[in-house]
């Protein structure tokens, strides 16, 4: 995994972008993943971790409809958190995880745990995307983890390196 969000961070940070997370199942871990890279100073701009469907609303102000018709662990909340998070940290990238790492959560026969949802805005555009991943909760989170940098890996790449000043 270490690797994976070292070259996650080192592609920000030639690129002179930001990142921030809103965080629900991987409870923060996705942004601690990014403090222990070398660039961390340079492109990490901070996390919320909103595991509770009140502070997805009290906090980040998603639609109380949005999660009753949704669920909190839905591609739809996922994508208004990536979108609302802004609002609250300043950064070039804005990255929003939720799902079902345990039982006890909205899981069904067509989202049994396992699923994750993960959005990034890059630069106004949302980048999403829907997992399922085996294994306990531990391993779902590092794979998530992996997905996430994956993801944003690419959604950078049409952007140019920044210039050396």
């Amino acid at each position: 995994m270490e690797r994976k969000i070292e070259l996650c961070s080192k592609l920000m940070a030639d690129k002179g972008m930001t990142i921030a997370f809103a965080e629900s199942a991987t409870a923060g871990w996705l942004c601690s993943e990014f403090a222990l890279t070398e660039q961390s100073g340079k492109v990490l701009k901070g996390g919320i971790t909103c595991y509770d469907a009140s502070l997805k609303e009290s906090l980040l102000g998603v639609p109380h409809e949005t999660i009753e018709r949704f669920t909190p662990e839905s591609q739809e909340v996922t994508d208004e958190l990536a979108r609302r998070l802004p609002q609250l940290i300043p950064a070039d990238i804005h990255v929003a995880v939720t799902g079902l790492t345990t039982p006890g959560g909205s899981e069904t026969p067509d989202k049994p745990v396992g699923t994750m949802f993960i959005s990034a805005m890059v630069n106004s555009t949302l980048h999403r995307e829907r997992k399922v991943f085996s294994g306990d909760c531990e391993r779902i989170i590092a794979k998530t983890i992996r997905a996430a940098a994956d993801l944003i890996i690419t959604a950078l790449e049409p952007f140019p390196n920044k210039e050396p000043v």
